[in-house]
């Protein structure tokens, strides 16, 4: 049996996906599920950080053994040529707190994201940008990469932009719960009365929800409904 897990932070990541799919939720873990007659393809999502996707990546592995694993959803840009609202294949994985780094699945163009345990504002990016020669920055990939590298399970990394290199954005940190839950309530409140971020804002919830529709058919361009990663447009041909 091919089983394909699929992980991200939030369930709105995922949504464009996994609409119509089978959903239950276990453990504080969001679960998606779609089968065929080898397999199923399993989505999770449990919050941000390296907390949260470890969580999810376990209530995947409840169920049975992982034959591939996508480390998707959100990432910021840190270059001006990396477009919000696009999604982007990755080859290379660094952890900004342990320095390691983790091979994705070989694709056509090499481009590294980079992992950082809080959300990067503008100064972070240039910085992280500056040290790791990175394209873009998120809070899970090298979390997953690591434990599918501990189970020899290949590794994939997709990503969708949600803000571009120069946004200036508020602190989304302080939003973020020790779960990994992102508390919108007491954000809204916050930017109700700070207007200065009401345009960028704007602009990150429409590159986020287009970037959402980009990975869902970017996702589905490689993955066939056997399990099999397609070769197609430089993306290679891996079964396991």
């Amino acid at each position: 049996m091919t089983r394909v897990a699929i992980l991200a932070a939030m369930a709105d990541e995922l949504k464009p996906l996994v609409r119509g799919w089978q959903h239950e939720r276990r453990n504080g873990v969001d679960l998606w599920r779609w089968g065929y007659d080898e397999g199923e393809w399993v989505a999770a999502c449990a919050g941000a950080g390296v907390g949260a996707v470890t969580r999810a990546f376990a209530e995947v592995e409840k169920d049975g053994l992982i034959s591939f694993v996508f480390s998707t959803g959100w990432a910021g840009a840190l270059r001006r040529d990396i477009a919000a609202g696009k999604s982007y294949a990755i080859s290379g994985v660094v952890d900004s707190l342990t320095g390691e780094r983790f091979s994705a699945a070989l694709w056509s163009e090499e481009r590294l994201l980079v992992t950082s345990p809080k959300v990067a504002n503008k100064v972070e990016k240039r910085r992280l940008a500056s040290t790791y020669n990175a394209a873009l920055v998120d809070m899970e990939a090298a979390a997953v990469a690591r434990l599918a590298s501990m189970r020899g399970i290949p590794f994939y990394c997709l990503k969708g932009v949600s803000d571009a290199f120069d946004d200036n954005l508020p602190d989304f940190n302080r939003f973020i719960a020790t779960s990994g839950q992102f508390q919108l309530a007491q954000f809204i409140v916050f930017c109700l009365f700070r207007p200065g971020y009401w345009p960028s804002l704007m602009r990150m919830g429409e590159n986020s929800s287009k970037a959402a529709k980009a990975i869902r058919g970017s996702l589905l361009e490689i993955l066939d409904g056997t399990g099999v990663i397609r070769k197609r447009n430089g993306y290679p041909n891996r079964k396991r």
